[in-house]
């Protein structure tokens, strides 16, 4: 038999081992969750023309490494440390913070480096690197901060209000698409987005990137709910994270199927099955479940999904109608995907009012609803400070010639697809490179009116030109 002595070493033992597999469980999630940035770098560089996606790249690299000095700097403190119902106010720049919540600082950084990744989708093509790493760093090294601490921690005045938010639907999607639409709106459309009544496509130049992004974000998204719950190591912890992880696939599979839809009627566009509809579609089904994938049951997500669809399409369509040029649709996506998401937990969720139209359920429905406004509200009042000050100061947008000459060259130097290592075909099928050229003949080239001509030669992908003359 165990003494008193020796059960209590065994109890911290067991303490200690439950300490180390909740850790390793945020880490492992945390790492995974990273590898969405991969899939918003291949995402964003798709959906923009050839010659901006070293610039999408860029920013993309950027955001993990940015996120992680400023959230070691203040962020955390911001959101974690003890202090008032609105910030915190210790462990600035690390100092007193302890080993044993690194895991956790590892985890939330992630979330808040996804947070200031939404933003750069939204004003792509024409940002200037300054301002992105102005925004990056206020955005998640402040902004997001205090949203969390209001609402994930016990003193943070909407969690003391009842607002719930399993893992952010307002706090990371609603408040990033908040302050995509001020971001977009403050820099302004792509130069020939919008001429009068009339809205004009800009392709993006890779379908291919754009569908390996979404697969990673897809495949992230799993991650970033499952391991929200923060442990593995609690009673029926398997089951509440195979609940969120099968409810946060069943929000997508219920937009995906009604994007669809939409698309195949010609209700949204031509009458075609449509892979980049079907896409935000089904991330935006995926968002819409965030706040309660714990508490969905299967039902209440599918339908959660479907209503998140339905309102990306009218977003979408209400940001043309502004003439709000967002090249990602992020705001259709985060925005109302995650305001949205904010309602439908305690809409459809257990116990939620389709199931019991009670004084509780009407109270956090309205609790949710206060809360995600304030997100918003928060999230609107530094986007416009932040933003309109940029834009006042003629930082924000690059010149339109930098603009029309591609921000691959103009910013840094280095296109994605440099014209000296393409081939192309003359009248016959001889392969013809240009630096097998003649000195004058490969002058002759890069001056001609595209930067992937030989001579007569033009690519049929205008999304896939280079030229400063060529304003789509």
């Amino acid at each position: 038999m165990l003494n008193a002595t020796n059960e209590t070493a065994l109890q911290d033992q067991i303490e200690d081992l439950k300490k180390n597999v909740d850790d390793v469980f945020l880490l492992i999630n945390g790492i995974i969750v990273s590898f969405m940035q991969a899939g918003f770098a291949c995402l964003e560089a798709g959906c923009v023309r050839s010659k901006n996606v070293t610039n999408i790249l860029m920013k993309n690299l950027l955001d993990l490494f940015i996120a992680a000095l400023v959230y070691w700097l203040i962020g955390y403190s911001l959101a974690y440390s003890k202090g008032t119902a609105y910030f915190g106010t210790a462990h600035w720049a690390g100092y007193g913070l302890h080993d044993d919540v690194m895991a956790h600082w590892f985890f939330q950084m992630i979330f808040a480096a996804t947070a200031a990744t939404i933003i750069t989708g939204a004003v792509a093509e024409r940002c200037n690197y300054s301002a992105y790493i102005i925004y990056c760093a206020a955005f998640s090294g402040f902004v997001y901060p205090v949203a969390s601490h209001w609402a994930w921690t016990d003193e943070g005045v909407l969690a003391q209000l009842g607002y719930r938010d399993f893992a952010g639907c307002g706090v990371v999607h609603a408040l990033a698409g908040v302050a995509s639409f001020f971001g977009a709106l403050f820099i302004g459309p792509r130069t020939g987005r919008f001429s009068d009544a009339k809205v004009n496509e800009i392709s993006g130049h890779s379908t291919m990137l754009t569908g390996l992004g979404g697969l990673l974000l897809i495949s992230g998204f799993l991650a970033f709910n499952g391991g929200s719950l923060g442990h593995m190591s609690h009673p029926n912890d398997s089951q509440i994270i195979s609940r969120v992880i099968s409810n946060t696939i069943l929000g997508g599979s219920g937009a995906g199927i009604v994007a669809l839809i939409l698309c195949r009627t010609g209700i949204v566009g031509s009458p075609v099955w449509s892979f980049s509809y079907t896409l935000n579609g089904i991330l935006a089904g995926m968002v819409s479940v965030c706040g309660s994938a714990d508490t969905f049951s299967p039902l209440g997500a599918i339908l959660s999904g479907v209503c998140a669809c339905l309102i990306f399409f009218s977003i979408r369509r209400l940001m043309y109608a502004l003439k709000v040029d967002d090249p990602l649709d992020a705001v259709a996506v985060h925005l109302g995907g995650g305001f949205w998401g904010a309602l439908s937990g305690p809409i459809f969720a257990r116990g939620g009012l389709v199931y019991s139209f009670t004084k509780a359920t009407r109270a956090q429905l309205a609790n949710n609803l206060f809360g995600v406004l304030v997100l918003c509200a928060w999230s609107a009042l530094t986007s416009i400070l932040l933003f309109g000050f940029m834009k006042s100061v003629g930082i924000f947008r690059v010149s339109e010639d930098d603009e029309l000459r591609g921000l691959d060259i103009a910013l840094h130097g280095e296109p994605a697809y440099p014209s000296e290592a393409w081939t192309g075909i003359e009248a016959g099928p001889e392969v013809i490179k240009i630096q097998d050229l003649h000195p004058a003949e490969k002058s002759k080239s890069k001056s001609s009116k595209s930067s992937y001509t030989l001579r007569q030669m033009n690519f049929d992908n205008m999304a896939l030109d280079m030229n400063s003359e060529h304003r789509r």
